[in-house]
């Protein structure tokens, strides 16, 4: 069963077939080169929704799309959807800019949660499944481990002692907001392709 996953980022692609590698049956590829379109939802599903529709829609190909972000309490939610465009430059310079918008804030006060919301859509672009699964944990101060990207070296998961740049890839994809929100799909798209074969 050939889908689209609604990105150019290879790592990304590579991240999810990791977690599909028992699923023989799924064949993930990227978008077109060049797939860019505008995110202009209010919300983590609209967003993803968006990215899953244009996938679809330029492949005839069923499509997959996430889209994710970090929620602080402390922030009213911020930088939420704006997570990857919370300042410009790149994910060290987001994540300082994190650390210093919470520099007041009490360690009792740094709750914080990475939500991804999963789309798939049809070829003909309407959305077939979505699921929202969410990561809770609080915000460090100051960063610590290597592995990951984005807020990875800033967060620090509930009931655990290390970041999430801290822990190995296997342990955060059981546990992440991702690895959640894709086995639910995988799940979607396994019964997809078991009515496909039984057509």
């Amino acid at each position: 069963m050939k889908v689209v996953l609604a990105t150019n980022n290879r790592a990304k692609l590579e991240e999810l077939a990791r977690l599909a590698a028992s699923e023989p049956w799924l064949d993930l590829i990227l978008a077109p080169e060049g797939f860019n379109p505008s995110e202009t939802g209010d919300t983590f599903v609209e967003n993803a929704k968006i990215k899953a529709r244009e996938a679809a829609r330029a492949t005839g190909l069923m499509a997959v799309a996430d889209d994710s972000g970090i929620v602080v309490e402390a922030l009213n939610g911020k930088p939420g959807i704006h997570s990857s465009r919370y300042c410009p430059g790149t994910d060290a310079d987001r994540r300082a800019k994190l650390l210093l918008d919470l520099s007041a804030v009490p360690d009792d006060r740094r709750q914080a949660a990475f939500v991804c919301a999963m789309v798939v859509c049809d070829p003909d672009g309407s959305m077939a499944f979505n699921a929202i699964r969410y990561w809770e944990g609080r915000i460090a101060r100051q960063e610590k481990g290597s592995n990951g990207f984005g807020y990875d070296p800033i967060f620090f998961p509930t009931n655990k002692d290390m970041t999430a740049a801290e822990m190995s890839a296997e342990e955060k994809n059981r546990l992440s907001h991702r690895g959640q929100a894709w086995r639910q799909v995988l799940k979607f798209l396994k019964e997809q392709n078991h009515l496909l074969e039984r057509a």
